[in-house]
Order: C-alpha cells, then sequence, then structure tokens
C-alpha cells in the first residue's frame, strides 16, 4: 500500500512543476513580442529553466524506481501466493487420499456385521506327575495312577513344557432379520485343542484347530425369546459361571470331577420370564440336543463320529431345562438334564449288553456372588450316567455320583487378585468297579473313585493383557480291575500363563 501512495505523491509534484514551468515560459513569449528584454533577465530565466529541467529529470527518475520496486513487490506477493495456494490444494489432495483409504473391513452378506474377538493365552508349566484322561499342559485335570502300563508308557515321571491350545478366536454375526419382529445373529468359535499334525518330533509344536460353537440366534426382542440353533453348551455347563483361571480355560478347573457338561448340536430356546421390568431378571432355557455315548464299538471304530453309537440309536435326544435368575451383583440358576442310551447301539451293534437301556439325569445348583472387591462361584451337581457330559471323571455306565465346586477370590487392588478354588467328584464305588473294562492281565481296567482338587492362583490384569500364577493340587483315589483294594496318588502343577485379548 505505502509505494503507489508514493507514486501518485510524485506524479502530481511532477505536474506542478510542468505547470510552473510553462507560466514562465508563456509570459518569455509573450514579452519577446512586446519588448526587448535585458540579457541579464534573460539569462536568468535561462538558468531557471535548466533548473527546473534537471529537477524533472531527477523526479522521472525517482518516479521510474518507485515502479519498478513496485512491480517487484506486486509479483513477489503473487508467487508466495501462488506458492501457498499449491501447498494448500496439495494438503487438501493428501487429506482427501488420506480419507479416501479404505478401512481394514469384514465383508459379508449383505445388511450383515462381522466382528472377530478372541485372546492369546500361553502357559510354562511343570508337573510332577503325568495326568490323564485329558493331558498334560493347558488340559491337566486328573494325575494318571502309577499302574505297569502307566509305568511303561512314562506316565510317572516330571516334566515341562509351554502350551498354547488354549487360544481361542470366534466370529460373531449381527444384522440379520427374519421379518419385522424377528431379528438374528450368529457365532462361529473355534480353538486349538484338535489333537496335532501327525505324531512326529515337531508334532507338538503344530496344534490343530477344532470347532467349539457354531450357531445362529433368531431373537424377537418385543417378547424376550431367543431360539439357538447349532452347536453350543448344553445346559448343565455353568458358562456364565466358570471357575477363574489363566491356565485352565477350555478345560476349566474342575472339570469332569466337580464341573459337567459339553458342547452338542440342537436347539436352545430362551424366554424372559419378566421381559420389561425392574428387579430380578428371570429367565426359563429348554433344550433338546443330539444324544451321545462312549460305544457299542463296531468293527470299524467309527461308532462316535458317525452316529452309531447308543446315544444315536433310535434318535432319543439329551432333553435339559433350566431356570436362571440374575440381579445386580449376583446370579442363581438350577438345571435339569435327562436322555435314554440304548446299549444296542445303531442296528444291534452289541446284541447282549449289560443291560438294554440307561437312563441319564442330572441336576445342579449354581451361583455367583460379587460383594465388593469379592467374587464367590460355586455349584453342586448330582445324577446318574452322566458321561455323555463329562460326568464321573468321564466314565461311562450306569454310575450314580454327585459333586461341586467352590472359588472364592479376591481383588485387593483393581488390578491384583487372588482366588482360592476346591472341587470334588464322588462316583458310587460299586458302580464304577461293575462298568469299568476288566482290561488284561498286564493292563487291567483301572477305576477312577474319588477325586479332589485345589488351586490358588495370584493373577494382574491391566488392559488387553493379564498374567498369572497358578498352583493346581489334585489326589485321586483309584482300583484296578483285578486288584481288591484301592490306592491313591497325587500330582501337581505350577504354571504362569499369559493372555491378550482382542
Amino acid at each position: 500500500m505505502t509505494l503507489p501512495t508514493t507514486a501518485r505523491r510524485h506524479a502530481l509534484l511532477a505536474l506542478s512543476i510542468a505547470c510552473a514551468l510553462s507560466l514562465p515560459l508563456g509570459a518569455y513569449a509573450q514579452n519577446t513580442t512586446k519588448s526587448t528584454k535585458s540579457t541579464t533577465r534573460e539569462q536568468q530565466l535561462e538558468n531557471r529553466v535548466n533548473q527546473l529541467e534537471q529537477e524533472l529529470a531527477e523526479l522521472k527518475a525517482m518516479i521510474q524506481e518507485q515502479k519498478t520496486a513496485t512491480t517487484q513487490a506486486t509479483q513477489t506477493a503473487q508467487q508466495a501466493q501462488v506458492a501457498a495456494t499449491q501447498a494448500q490444494t496439495t494438503a487438501q489432495a493428501t487429506q482427501t487420499k488420506v480419507e479416501a483409504a479404505p478401512k481394514p473391513q469384514f465383508t459379508t452378506a449383505p445388511g450383515l456385521s462381522v466382528a472377530l474377538h478372541g485372546f492369546v493365552d500361553a502357559t510354562v508349566f511343570g508337573q510332577d506327575k503325568t495326568f490323564i484322561n485329558y493331558g498334560n499342559g493347558q488340559n491337566a485335570e486328573i494325575p494318571a495312577p502309577p499302574t505297569a502300563a502307566n509305568i511303561k508308557n512314562g506316565y510317572d515321571g516330571t516334566l515341562s513344557g509351554a502350551d498354547i491350545r488354549n487360544t481361542r478366536f470366534w466370529l460373531d454375526f449381527t444384522g440379520a432379520r427374519l421379518n419385522d419382529n424377528w431379528n438374528g445373529s450368529g457365532r462361529l468359535e473355534m480353538d486349538f485343542f484338535g489333537g496335532n499334525n501327525g505324531t512326529g518330533a515337531y508334532a507338538g509344536q503344530q496344534p490343530v484347530p477344532r470347532l467349539r460353537q457354531a450357531y445362529m440366534d433368531i431373537v424377537n426382542p418385543n417378547w424376550g425369546t431367543t431360539v439357538r440353533i447349532g452347536q453350543m453348551w448344553d445346559l448343565m455347563f455353568p458358562l456364565e459361571n466358570v471357575p477363574t483361571s489363566l491356565s485352565h480355560v477350555a478345560f476349566p478347573l474342575g472339570y469332569g470331577s466337580g464341573i459337567v457338561g459339553w458342547r452338542y448340536p440342537g436347539v436352545i430356546v430362551m424366554q424372559d420370564l419378566n421381559h420389561g421390568t425392574q428387579g430380578v431378571q428371570w429367565r426359563f432355557d429348554l433344550a433338546v440336543l443330539e444324544g451321545n455315548w462312549s460305544g457299542p464299538q463296531n468293527g470299524a471304530g467309527n461308532v462316535t463320529t458317525n452316529y452309531l453309537n447308543a446315544g444315536s440309536a433310535n434318535y432319543r435326544p439329551q432333553v435339559e431345562a433350566r431356570i436362571h435368575a440374575q440381579s445386580g451383583n449376583w446370579l442363581a440358576y438350577a438345571t435339569v438334564h435327562y436322555s435314554e442310551i440304548d446299549l444296542h447301539g445303531v442296528g444291534d451293534i452289541e446284541p447282549k449288553p449289560p443291560r438294554d437301556t440307561l437312563n441319564s439325569f442330572g441336576y445342579d445348583l449354581g451361583g455367583q456372588w460379587k460383594p465388593g472387591p469379592w467374587t464367590f462361584k460355586g455349584l453342586i451337581y448330582a445324577g446318574r450316567a452322566l458321561g455323555e457330559i463329562f460326568g464321573a471323571m468321564s466314565q461311562f455306565g450306569n454310575i450314580k455320583e454327585a459333586g461341586g465346586f467352590v472359588q472364592a477370590g479376591y481383588n485387593f487392588t483393581p488390578k491384583w487378585s487372588v482366588n482360592g478354588f476346591y472341587a470334588a467328584a464322588r462316583p458310587n464305588r460299586d458302580d464304577v468297579l461293575a462298568w469299568t473294562a476288566p482290561g488284561t492281565a498286564t493292563a487291567p481296567g483301572t477305576a477312577l473313585l474319588r477325586n479332589n482338587m485345589s488351586a490358588l492362583s495370584v493373577q494382574y490384569a491391566s488392559g488387553n493383557y493379564e498374567l498369572g500364577v497358578e498352583w493346581l493340587y489334585d489326589d485321586i483315589r483309584y482300583q484296578l480291575k483285578n486288584s481288591q483294594s484301592s490306592h491313591t496318588t497325587d500330582g501337581n502343577q505350577v504354571s504362569f500363563s499369559a493372555m491378550y485379548k482382542f
């Protein structure tokens, strides 16, 4: 703004000088026609004209210099503006490119959304005894009796290892609609307890995934009704009341020896009894699930994988019912179970079984309470012929039994907690001995008569991470089929586990 104003002022000054110069010249021309001036006067006028011409030339030079400076400043400003505009355009283009970059996401059927969840669970452990029924490491439950066969197979020594088979992931599907009143969702869940890739030297580091749950939910939110179809946990398993542990997740503490239940295909209907009201929330669940049993075995050895076992004969499903109540910091439930087992199997594979049929029945009562920093969990159960849902330490037969577990946990800070656990299984001794296979003279059948498990753990939780140290102790009373007396053995496991949830 300064340079153009100065130029205008100089232009006015030059105009004034030109006018002043023209007036004397005009007067001089007029006087020469009238009279003759003296030489001195002419000389003065000439000197004055020369002086004015010199000043005019200097003024023109100044004006030209100012114009040049103004032009350069304008060009510089224009260049700066162009550069700023280009920079802004580049920034906007970059921002647009970043915003336009697609976010990673699952794609599925129109109108549906998919969420991936799960956890990575790693355990380092040491044991003073091999554990049977399910395995060692993250699925250790019952120590192996020191029978001749177990000693021959190396099942009586100390061992250590690292285990990641608890690692689990699942996909939750939401957004489906059956009609205006019914919508739906679904879940597909897997872990890595599906065995191993062969039996070679490196098979232990190649666990195979296994299907845990695969079900769809059809929900009426106005009625409080959910129909679940697919494979899921049966109602006897305490899905909302599992003992706290970082090392025993897929095979919870006390599983098969204080806790029963298993996953089966079927249908479960869950109905809120006081939907939309305040206070205690009541729900009734009814399940019809696939039947199952351990035998009788055929020549091909595939009765449990080809629907030929005693639980599949004549389509006699498992039927279960549960009443569930929950409010604030507590929950409670009671469950009943029934199924009929045809011991002949499909097509009378076994023409002369010990008896024609078995009636499997069971019931449990459990609950959880969280007063302040404390957490208390527990259940008791009883029944007969519960082998199909991990009863009697997974021994199949017409075996009466009872059992249960209790756990007390205390959070002494928001991140640190300690948990104490105890479980017991009490199958009927005579029933177990009657239904235990005789085996051979060198490897007689082993009847598991009673079991006690204790565990103590300290855990640290922060964000998505959890760390824990756990000590497990289990003692088992057993009796060999060719023996008249029972014996007791025990085992210890100490483990350190780390879990990352996603």
